[in-house]
């Protein structure tokens, strides 16, 4: 029988263009599928994993490379996901390479390490080498072969690849890749009788005695095992070697001298990593109300004819449990559900209530979750996973990253928060956003989709005030309570009469003051965190400013350094100014940890949290500042904007938003959108079981007219207004928007690489280019940046429209000149 040749394109984790086509070895052909990773040579060094994405028999013009090793048993990537790589490629500018770095966890990717061996045949001489060379050889004469991070541990110093060179040069030494595979399965030994005490019970009598007089904790062993498994009825018993040893309080050596008897017999047994405390099974029917059965029919009457539909519920509606409702049925259908949230620290919140109803059909998939156990949840979801007896995941839960798992039969897509701006992916590419990829998604399974907020993105309202999406509507609240009572403090008024205490009008500090004594609890927004937005010289107005960065620093009191919220650059507090030398210098503004401290000076009584991300920056931090509160061991808890997403406690009576004014003079046009919708949700945590809740808006402008629409939750309103701004200045949902960011460290370079690339697009989108011109923070990283912003009118073929952009970007990258510049597009902006 002839052999076939077969040949792969292989996709690589990198930012290049295209496949790569290696050949197979012919000892491998009846094992290679689509969708294994497979270890390749890429370039003279290094060696990657990469996924076949075809195999297929056509003689490629170059002499390809062959594949090193085949890194699965089974494809751990299936054909859908190779067509949705493609689409976010292709519709947010960037390469499948990128998309795949992006969707794959870390354990299985895998890269290359450099390591150092002595060369074949070289003598080592200590009167030719200098002392470093020496050092190295005798070291590398033990051990064989050293990687680069050892060599510079060995040495004591970093830089080591100039001696490395050298050495290399004079054929002392040679490097090679060698592969790491970052996934490893978890092992955990188990202990069971041997059978043959189970078919011979005078024999265990005969065990027994001779152990008596010699071996007592050998014996303590065989009376606890024995007591542990009900001797003789359950033959299956098996227990965990950690645990049986804690049981018998005894030592490994004991049970090692059993199974060398062989008593017992130890083996290990690959396990999940992800065992959450859920339930085994799921709990009754959940119940819903007139008000969320009428909306609950009505989306699935427009499932007939809309694969998505928005459901627009104002706060504490009910939403969540309609979406229980609808995964019910998903699930009765066979199907997979994804469930994306816009934070993982909603996904810690949500998570149990899932579970109440459907057991360890659940899975949760996010960063905070380490490498291994991330490519834990991949392999279930795919069905490869290392614990056999594992049931698969027929629900995921996460954030946007949930969505790259390899899913082969979704039917249910929900979205919960879609307006949130935490969906979109900024740095690094892909810059994609998760709502509008995930819709794709649910069109390469025929899925649906559901997208639900109080407060609905203007693009997805539009889309269902058009007819493009379903809409189903919740108006009132669960349980028939009643919406928060707002109030706007106009804080001019309040400095006039000299009522201020710090940040903290008299109407807030009068309504948490009641609160407390009430037994209730309060939660205070502010959106910026540090304790002062920066310090400035009174005599010269001189600002502290990054050094990498255009910002000014942010003051942090816990570790009493000035910041920078870019770049992380941090630096001491100035004694006096760096100008003119004044000791005059005063802190400015105010973040979370100012508000956390007035707070304990004024309500010393209280226990007061803040939630932001200096404080949730270590593992369960958020899970104990939720808990805490929760169980009302917490008073107060201020925050950032993670307080205003999606949170239910039962026990806020109060909520105050302590500056709305630099959130609505911020200089974009969501401002206005991105207000209310912080607003409206932070104002839906207060009174949400029993009893109406109060809201405080502090103002410096009370009468802007989001203020009054938050006021009245006159959603309408607010869209109706937006809308009409933005068909007038050509902003979604009328134009679709590419910003493009251009980089450089040398500003002159920018400057004119700016000019010439504005210059080529205008060439062919004419009107249709806005600048270039510097954003905000015109800095960042060393790297100067312009910005250009491109308007797509809707009517327009997109995919033509970006054909020409990658046309002029590569005109643009044939000069010369300016090779060293970057340019990143961001489809889409939020």
């Amino acid at each position: 029988m002839e052999r076939k040749t077969l040949f792969a394109d292989i996709l690589l984790p990198l930012p290049v263009k295209g496949v790569f086509t290696y050949r197979i070895p012919y000892q491998l052909n009846e094992f290679v599928m689509v969708g294994q990773r497979v270890a390749v040579q890429f370039g003279r060094k290094k060696i990657y994993s990469g996924l076949i994405k075809r195999l297929h028999e056509n003689v490629p013009d170059h002499v390809p490379k062959y594949i090193l090793h085949l890194l699965d048993e089974k494809a751990v990537s299936n054909e859908i996901q190779f067509k949705f790589w493609n689409w976010i490629a292709s519709y947010y500018l960037c390469t499948e390479g990128e998309v795949m770095n992006a969707a794959l966890p870390s354990a299985m990717k895998l890269a290359s390490e450099s390591n150092v061996r002595l060369s074949p045949g070289f003598k080592p001489d200590i009167n030719v080498l200098d002392e470093h060379e020496f050092r190295l050889t005798e070291a590398l004469l033990a051990k064989k072969r050293l990687a680069v991070g050892e060599i510079s541990k060995l040495l004591g110093f970093q830089n080591v690849l100039p001696l490395l060179k050298k050495m290399i040069d004079k054929n002392y030494v040679f490097m090679e890749e060698e592969l790491k595979d970052g996934f490893r399965a978890k092992e955990e030994k188990y202990v069971r009788l041997d059978e043959s005490f189970y078919e011979d019970e005078e024999k265990m009598k005969d065990l027994m005695d001779s152990l008596s007089s010699r071996s007592f904790k050998q014996l303590e062993l065989l009376m606890t095992f024995l007591r542990l498994s009900s001797y003789p009825d359950n033959r299956e018993f098996e227990i965990k070697q950690k645990e049986f040893l804690r049981l018998a309080n005894a030592g490994l050596p004991a049970l090692n001298s059993l199974v060398g008897k062989k008593v017992f017999r130890s083996e290990s047994k690959i396990i999940s990593r992800l065992d959450f405390k859920a339930a085994d099974s799921a709990s009754g029917d959940i119940s819903l109300s007139s008000h969320q059965k009428e909306a609950f029919v009505k989306i699935n009457l427009d499932f007939e004819k809309h694969d998505v539909v928005l459901l627009h519920g104002v706060t504490s509606s009910g939403k969540t449990e309609i979406f229980i409702k609808l995964i019910q049925n998903a699930l009765d259908q066979g199907k997979q559900i994804l469930y994306l949230l816009p934070e993982i620290a909603l996904t810690t919140h949500i998570i149990h209530r899932l579970q109440k109803y459907f057991g360890k059909r659940v899975g949760v998939y996010h960063s905070r979750y380490n490498p291994n156990e991330r490519a834990e949840v991949w392999r279930n979801i795919i069905g490869v996973d290392a614990d056999k007896n594992k049931e698969r995941y027929d629900i995921i839960l996460g954030p946007r990253s949930a969505m790259f798992l390899p899913y082969s039969n979704l039917g249910l897509i929900i979205i919960d928060e879609e307006h949130d701006s935490s969906y979109k992916q900024f740095d690094p590419a892909p810059r994609y956003n998760a709502r509008d990829t995930a819709i794709y998604l649910a069109r390469l399974h025929r899925a649906k989709v559901v997208l639900g907020s109080a407060t609905p993105s203007i693009e997805s309202y539009f889309n269902a005030m058009n007819g493009k999406y379903g809409y189903a509507v919740l108006t009132q609240r669960f349980g028939g309570i009643e919406m928060p009572l707002i109030t706007v403090v106009d804080m001019k008024g309040e400095r006039r009469r000299k009522t201020l205490r710090s940040n903290f009008s008299s109407v807030l500090m009068a309504k948490i003051g009641k609160a407390l004594l009430d037994g209730h609890q309060a939660i205070l927004f502010q959106n910026r965190r540090g304790f002062s937005l920066r310090l400035e010289c009174m005599q010269c107005n001189w600002i502290p400013q990054c050094k990498n960065c255009d910002v000014t620093l942010t003051y942090h009191k816990n570790s009493e350094l000035l910041k920078c919220h870019y770049c992380g650059y941090s630096t001491s507090i100035p004694s006096s100014c760096n100008d003119c030398g004044s000791n005059d210098i005063r802190m400015m503004g105010f973040g979370t940890e100012k508000v956390e401290e007035d707070l304990e000076m004024l309500f010393p009584d209280a226990k007061v949290a803040r939630m932001d991300l200096d404080s949730t920056r270590k593992k369960n931090a958020f899970q104990k500042i939720i808990g805490d509160f929760e169980e009302r061991k917490t008073n107060i808890l201020t925050g950032t904007q993670m307080v205003t997403k999606g949170l239910d406690f039962d026990n806020v009576h109060v909520v105050g938003v302590l500056s709305t004014d630099n959130m609505l003079s911020f200089p974009d046009f969501r401002a206005h959108e991105k207000s209310f919708q912080m607003m409206a949700q932070v104002s839906g945590r207060a009174g949400r079981k029993g009893k109406q809740g109060e809201v405080v808006l502090q103002s410096w402008n009370p009468e802007h007219p989001i203020i009054k629409n938050v006021v009245f939750n006159d959603y309408k309103g607010m869209y109706e207004s937006q809308l009409e701004e933005r068909g007038k200045f050509r902003y979604p949902p009328y134009y679709r928007l590419i910003n493009i960011k251009i980089k450089h460290k040398d500003f002159k370079v920018l400057n004119k690489g700016a000019d010439v690339f504005g210059n080529i697009l205008k060439s062919k989108f004419g009107n249709l280019v806005y600048g270039p011109e510097f954003p905000m923070v015109a800095r960042v990283r060393l790297y100067f940046i312009k910005q250009i912003l491109l308007k797509l009118p809707k009517g327009k073929s997109q995919a033509e429209m970006k054909k020409i952009l990658l046309q002029c970007l590569g005109e643009y990258r044939k000069l010369a000149a300016y090779k060293s510049v970057l340019i990143q597009f961001d489809v889409d902006p939020v």
